[in-house]
């Protein structure tokens, strides 16, 4: 296996094993761990690459930097958390969006973003 190759591989691994979207800068972190040495161009050059061959997905959630996650994980939502940023994936999707769906409109796609604040920042708030 060729150097690119394990650097690619630790780059997909570190997204395989979070259970959240992650920054390209918390990708690099992860991945740093498989295979020493990765610089952030080369995570951005291997994202670019696998968004092509649609195995990774970006998430663009307002105000936030761009996160990243598998493709293969489904239909689902974000949350974020308003004072760490972090963004958290939701099971599933909400029911019941087809009763507020406006007459005379087809839905084509949807995403869904909740805010909040994560149990980090609100035990570090409380204590």
């Amino acid at each position: 296996m060729s150097y690119s190759t394990r650097q690619r591989e630790a780059i997909l691994n570190t997204l395989r094993r979070a259970d959240r979207p992650l920054t390209a800068q918390e990708i690099r972190a992860g991945a740093n761990h498989d295979s020493a040495g990765i610089g952030l161009a080369t995570v951005y050059r291997a994202l670019k690459t696998f968004m092509a061959r649609n195995e990774v997905l970006q998430v663009e959630i307002p105000g936030n930097p761009p996160c990243y996650e598998p493709a293969d994980r489904g239909h689902h939502h974000h949350a974020v958390c308003e004072q760490c940023r972090q963004v958290f994936d939701l099971p599933g999707c909400v029911q019941g969006l087809d009763a507020l769906v406006p007459h005379n409109f087809r839905v084509q796609r949807h995403d869904i973003t909740l805010y909040g604040v994560c149990a980090g920042c609100d035990a570090a708030a409380a204590g």
